[in-house]
């Protein structure tokens, strides 16, 4: 049976309904990003080097916010393996910088509602040299590009959730790479915490309800990321949004 095509009347009155459609829809989900690292990204903790396994999406923490909040909320994943606040890697690429990379972002996935910050792992790796201040300054920069665009609703900045990854463990394949970070791993949250306050957005503190793997200390088991993101959802839940 042949498939016959629609007549321009018909074309017409079908974009009308889309449009319609898309009106609606946009007018009653809102929308966040999720800006992270691999721990966004959903890597499993490493057996390997070369490991670029994945958990599922239900398993990953924006997943699971994305069930949370569903059906109000639509959830974008932005995890980047290797992202770091500011810093060009000068190993793994100059495209790791979170900085650089964030205003494409925010003009791509514009109108945002929310951003979620999760970052600063990977500035704790012993090739950048960084104390946990400078750390917190690099994502104090992130927040403030966040404040400063009109990614948000009628060319508004979106709202921002700032949450502080948990403290690493040095052990497994990755000890070496980030060895004598755990200490100033500690301090983020502390650290993350007032830039919150200075800069006004909420904050979320993930070392509270969950740690990074035994074996590995770089990377959530699959429970730290069920803990994460149902913390998240919480937090976002108690934020004020317009309609």
């Amino acid at each position: 049976m042949g498939i016959r095509a629609a007549n321009c009347d018909e074309g017409h009155a079908l974009a009308k309904q889309m449009k319609k459609r898309s009106k609606k829809g946009d007018a009653t989900m809102k929308t966040l990003m999720a800006f992270g690292d691999s721990n966004t990204h959903g890597s499993v903790p490493l057996e390997e080097l070369s490991d670029q396994r994945r958990f599922s999406r239900d398993v990953r923490w924006p997943g699971v916010l994305a069930a949370a909040l569903a059906p109000e909320w639509h959830v974008i994943e932005e995890g980047h393996p290797g992202r770091t606040t500011v810093w060009p890697d000068p190993i793994e690429g100059v495209h790791k910088a979170g900085l650089a990379v964030l205003p494409a972002l925010l003009e791509t996935h514009r109108p945002l509602n929310l951003v979620v910050v999760m970052l600063g792992t990977n500035d704790l790796k012993v090739r950048f040299g960084l104390p946990a201040c400078d750390i917190a300054f690099g994502v104090r920069n992130i927040v403030e590009a966040i404040l400063a665009s009109t990614a948000g609703l009628d060319q508004t900045a979106p709202a921002c959730l700032l949450v502080a990854p948990p403290p690493i463990k040095e052990v497994g394949r990755l000890a070496e790479v980030f060895a004598g970070a755990a200490p100033k791993s500690a301090e983020l949250g502390m650290r993350y915490c007032a830039i919150a306050e200075e800069t006004g957005v909420a904050f979320l503190d993930a070392g509270q309800v969950a740690e990074m793997s035994d074996f590995e200390g770089i990377h959530m088991e699959a429970a730290g990321h069920l803990a994460v993101g149902k913390a998240v959802a919480d937090a976002v839940s108690k934020m004020a949004f317009s309609k």
